[in-house]
């Protein structure tokens, strides 16, 4: 085999222990580089996936009595705009996705092929959404959780138990509260994921709505070119008129 050919097969990931043990025979620096990296690579893909057996070590324990859990989280405090979305999504013993973590650690386009996938191998998942009129009226934390106490009961199967990122769902359910748990559970991952995309996506048609704000870059956080257009165009009818600097702009206009 040429070193072009040797290469494309380590790529593959489907090399017979037999034909891997031979090219580790093969005196020539091309292949032993080629086997350097591949060794590598292969290490590299055992520790993702180590880590990732590691971040079920909540569910089994609901596993182990045969009960179903969902992971629940949000996304969308911070911002000046937008509403709040919470998922909740309720994974099987068999999931494999092993890509899934913590939303904020992969790119868009990784969370945007990761979506769909998790939608199709979940046991159920579920989303809530809670626009900035409710967020002004009962403030920020009181809309996260009732964000996720829709995602809960929109699944189209009840959880026994439910593991959530550091808050608590008013739901009558056992609830195992996680600090940082979409980097400590698969599921509140898959639910960071689920909520994400679910709002980048509404943030992006918004965009279309009011182009002068740029939702489609800054999905409603205060960025400089945010700012800039709401000093000169105002607040829309989707931003939160009790955050600032938002309520400091309608304050000044109304002085």
């Amino acid at each position: 085999m040429t070193i072009s050919e040797i290469k494309a097969l380590l790529k593959s990931g489907q090399v017979d222990p037999a034909a891997l043990a031979a090219l580790r025979q093969d005196p020539r620096k091309g292949v032993a580089a080629a086997l350097k990296a591949y060794d590598k690579r292969m290490a590299k893909e055992s520790e993702k996936k180590a880590a990732f057996l590691a971040r079920f070590k909540y569910e089994r324990e609901f596993w182990a009595k045969g009960q179903l859990v969902a992971g629940v989280d949000e996304v969308g405090r911070g911002p000046l705009a937008g509403p709040v979305v919470a998922a909740a999504v309720i994974l099987p013993a068999g999931f494999d996705l092993v890509e899934v973590n913590d939303s904020k650690q992969l790119s868009p386009q990784k969370r945007l092929a990761l979506y769909p996938k998790i939608l199709q191998e979940a046991v159920s998942v579920g989303v809530g959404v809670m626009d900035n009129q409710v967020i002004d009226r009962i403030n920020i934390y009181e809309a996260d959780r009732q964000a996720m106490r829709q995602a809960v009961q929109s699944l189209s199967v009840q959880p026994d138990a439910l593991l959530v990122d550091a808050m608590n769902v008013p739901v009558k359910l056992p609830q195992t509260e996680l600090i940082k748990g979409d980097a400590k559970s698969n599921s509140i991952a898959a639910a960071s994921i689920v909520a994400k995309v679910f709002r980048d996506t509404l943030m992006d048609d918004y965009a279309q709505l009011y182009p002068q704000y740029g939702f489609q870059h800054n999905a409603g956080y205060g960025t400089a070119e945010h700012l800039a257009a709401l000093r000169e165009f105002g607040p829309t009818p989707i931003h939160r008129l009790t955050f600032a600097p938002v309520a400091d702009m309608v304050n000044e206009n109304n002085e």
